[in-house]
């Protein structure tokens, strides 16, 4: 996989920042880490990622209609993060979505699955 630039929307700090130094070490670069639905909308337009790791439930806004603004600009490579699967499923069908907690693997796969998939 070539290098990617990649946005994650996460409001948990540690994780986020976990998930930041696993993208690095995969050989990618974290162009942002946002907390909220408004910030990652913002980094979006800022940084244009080559894919979004996105928390689908967040404290500020909701992960799902963030990802739903940021592509009405056209297409981003996208997958979510969620405890809840089936919630995030039932919102968005044909959706990637990653069971927390996950392991490096799972991550990889999902990565690849969100650049295969159509947009």
């Amino acid at each position: 996989m070539d290098p990617l630039n990649v946005l994650v929307v996460e409001d948990d700090a540690m994780i986020a920042e976990l998930l930041a130094e696993v993208i690095a070490d995969l050989g990618h670069v974290v162009c942002g880490i946002e907390a909220t639905e408004e910030g990652a909308v913002a980094a979006a337009a800022r940084c244009k990622p080559d894919l979004m790791i996105v928390d689908a439930q967040l404290g500020l806004g909701s992960g799902v209609d963030a990802v739903e603004t940021i592509t009405r600009g056209g297409p981003v490579p996208h997958f979510f993060v969620s405890g809840n699967v089936s919630k995030v499923l039932a919102l968005r069908p044909h959706a990637v979505v990653l069971q927390k907690p996950y392991a490096e693997a799972a991550l990889v796969r999902a990565m690849q699955s969100a650049l295969a998939a159509p947009h």
